[in-house]
């Protein structure tokens, strides 16, 4: 089915915020605008940490239905975050509101996993980083619950969103690969894995692509919304990882990538998976993207300590200007005190991270950081070298070497990570766009409309439609980075003996 030309909206949820923008190709540029940003605030309930979608839902709506009104839109597609999902009964009815991935229910279900498959029989069955946070584990979870047993379809987030919007259930490849319920391999639901573990295979709505068209918005759903009919919802990369690397602007095939939000993920893109016992113990993950590449990556710590410690200074009172305070930090001195990034006191929520990050720095027998610009500088350049040792391992670990490193996503605008990412790396670091998901998504749709081609031809797009920047290694700062290096890596060797699956630096 070929769509007419645009306008098209890309629905964009972030874990820390969900945003609609509005695009449109004019003389082969992309023409963007953000239309709705609203926070995507959790809530704890009494059996844990959940999501707010339907809030979300309503708001995203609400915008559709704006921009509609304005231009005669097109289509839509949704992209979001992976792991997470909603359990839909055979009426099609919600059963309950999605878990967040970090709530506590699935701490230590990975040695159960284990005892089961052996270690490693996971990672080896799907190609997938072993986190506890993966779909995989949070069924296991609520293996016993009624949600559970009376569900007709599992939809990972973007998949809801475009349930909601269609009447159309599917499993879009892209974020269904980041369930550790599928086989990279072959794109299929590994059903003996299922079976072994005791988990339903018959719970998977059929599979999408991207590019794929679902149909058109529910005709009740766009009156009560306001949405002029005909609106047609197209599936596209809907793991936000997968569109945001769709839209980065390489121009030579020897490229690395750093997708940089509230995770940062760091990879190659591949055209067939890496799954061996090196890459298991290292952590790579093997998951999907557009046009049947392979993103091979490491989810490595990305903004989401600096988001808790402004979440918490706001909550004392104290609101700290985080852009102000990134900006001094450049001229706080570089590694006086950095971190192990994969330290599990620094995954969870709470109003203490600060706090978390300077008792981080006093076990590992760093200096503790005195102000707020040196907590922030101890953070950003442990990202930064967190994300370098993962290039480095991820070159090793493929064979392929890489010429240019692609900072896509909120990170492109941080000048201090960036800048300690080239030192740290040795490597040319282009800068942007930032809100690469949300492009991704409408390169999906220029595709579908037949406005754009492969994915060559779609990165030409995009580098002739936003800016980047180029930032060249600093010698001196290498040389501190090295040093750097050797320090996090003695930490770690103290806290993950030999084979122990460690995370990310």
């Amino acid at each position: 089915m070929r769509l007419a030309a645009g306008p098209h909206a890309a629905i964009d949820l972030g874990a820390s915020s969900a945003r609609l923008f509005a695009g449109r190709l004019e003389d082969r540029r992309l023409v963007v605008f953000e239309r709705r940003r609203v926070a995507n605030i959790p809530v704890r309930l009494p059996d844990g940490l959940h999501w707010d979608l339907l809030g979300i839902y309503r708001d995203m709506l609400e915008a559709l239905a704006e921009v509609s009104r304005e231009g005669g839109l097109v289509s839509v597609g949704i992209d979001g975050w992976g792991v997470d999902y909603g359990l839909v009964d055979p009426s099609g009815r919600l059963l309950g509101p999605p878990y967040h991935y970090r709530d506590e229910r699935t701490s230590r279900l990975g040695r159960h996993v284990s005892s089961v498959l052996g270690p490693g029989g996971l990672y080896q069955a799907t190609g997938v980083q072993e986190m506890e946070i993966n779909t995989v584990f949070q069924l296991l979870a609520e293996v016993h619950s009624v949600a559970y047993r009376e569900a007709r379809f599992l939809l990972m987030v973007p998949d809801l969103f475009g349930y909601f919007l269609t009447g159309e259930a599917r499993f879009e490849r892209t974020n269904a690969s980041t369930t550790q319920l599928v086989d990279s391999r072959t794109g299929d639901v590994a059903g003996e894995v299922l079976r072994h573990l005791g988990l339903r295979t018959d719970i998977f709505a059929p599979a999408a692509s991207p590019g794929d068209v679902l149909g058109p918005v529910l005709p009740d759903v766009a009156a009560s919304a306001g949405l002029a009919p005909g609106v047609t919802v197209v599936s596209v990369a809907s793991h936000d990882t997968a569109s945001a690397v769709l839209a980065v602007p390489a121009e030579v095939e020897a490229f690395a990538y750093v997708v940089s939000g509230t995770w940062s993920l760091v990879g190659l893109e591949l055209e067939a998976p890496v799954i061996s016992e090196e890459s298991r113990q290292a952590n790579f993950s093997n998951e999907l993207g557009a046009d049947g590449t392979v993103r091979f990556l490491r989810n490595t710590m990305g903004h989401w300590v600096l988001q808790e410690c402004e979440r918490a200074w706001a909550h004392s009172g104290k609101p700290r200007d985080l852009p102000a305070l990134l900006s001094r930090a450049l001229d706080e001195p570089a590694f006086a005190s950095i971190i192990d990034t994969g330290d599990a006191e620094l995954v969870r929520p709470g109003l203490d991270m600060a706090d978390r990050v300077r008792a981080a720095c006093a076990r590992c027998g760093e200096a503790v950081p005195a102000s707020d610009e040196a907590l922030v500088r101890c953070v950003v350049d442990s990202m930064a070298l967190a994300a370098a040792a993962t290039l480095e391992e991820a070159q090793r670990l493929t064979g392929r070497s890489v010429e240019v490193v692609h900072v896509v996503g909120g990170g492109a605008a941080n000048d201090l990570y960036l800048e300690v990412l080239a030192a740290a790396s040795g490597l040319p670091v282009v800068a942007g766009p930032v809100e690469a998901s949300a492009i991704g998504n409408l390169l999906m749709q220029l595709r579908a409309s037949g406005e754009a081609g492969d994915r060559k031809d779609m990165r030409s797009v995009v580098a002739a439609s936003f800016p980047t920047k180029k930032l060249m290694p600093d010698t001196v700062l290498s040389e501190k980075a090295k040093a750097a290096r050797h320090r996090v890596e003695g930490t770690r060797a103290r806290q993950w003996p030999a084979g122990a699956g460690a995370p990310a630096v």
